[in-house]
């Protein structure tokens, strides 16, 4: 960050701004959101009960946020009130998550470039399709950055290693276990997670409209048992 009386190059103040955000989450514990059979799965190792990183946007579209969670919760509250006043002016089929990506882009890209610090925050912005081909996964990154994800993304804490295991281990179509099992396989490298330390949703295809439910414990338990 720059200092008063002192010059800073336009490229050392981004640089900076991008260590800084970058430190900060990866601070944090890692979220992966995957595809399968059943919908668009989210899993975020997360001991909290009271401190959600994962939530519902709209019908279809799904949110996990990793960072300062101040910040990606006021993001989230954010995409709800776009989606809610998109879907009331023109259909809810207008409604989704490619378009929730730009905005969040256009957000998170104004205040890396114009506040006094950059939001310490990546977002995941997932969409259930009809169709496993029609499901939709956007990574935001701190400074807008927007990538469209096919199958799979980790994001958080040391993620690149994780990523390495999803892409060896994830595979398309895979059943809701499978998947569960994989994603908490993954979350749990360095030490194996229970059903109580993470926080787990599905955007569920076969759902009409409300797609999202959580699934508790006893719900996962139950999964990675049969």
């Amino acid at each position: 960050m720059s200092s008063p009386g002192f010059y800073v190059s336009p490229d050392q103040l981004i640089a900076d701004r991008a260590e800084f955000a970058r430190t900060g989450i990866g601070k944090g514990r890692s979220v992966v959101v995957c595809g399968c059979a059943a919908g668009v799965l989210f899993v975020a190792e997360n001991p909290s009960r009271m401190l959600q990183k994962i939530g519902e946007i709209y019908d279809r579209i799904g949110f996990a946020g990793v960072g300062k969670y101040n910040e990606f919760e006021t993001l989230r509250v954010a995409g709800i009130r776009y989606a809610d006043l998109r879907g009331y002016s023109y259909d809810r089929a207008d409604v989704s998550a490619r378009a929730l990506a730009q905005m969040y882009a256009q957000t998170l890209a104004a205040v890396f470039t114009q506040a006094s610090k950059p939001f310490e925050v990546e977002l995941v912005v997932g969409e259930v399709g009809q169709t496993p081909d029609r499901d939709q996964i956007y990574r935001l990154g701190y400074d807008g950055s927007v990538t469209d994800e096919p199958g799979y993304v980790v994001v958080g804490g040391d993620w690149e290693p994780l990523a390495r295991r999803m892409r060896q281990e994830w595979l398309p179509g895979m059943t809701l276990p499978a998947a569960l099992r994989v994603a908490l396989d993954v979350l749990g490298t360095s030490a194996p997670l229970s059903p109580a330390q993470v926080e787990v949703a599905l955007l569920d295809r076969a759902r009409d409209r409300r797609t999202f439910r959580r699934l508790g414990p006893d719900a996962l338990a139950g999964l990675l048992i049969g």
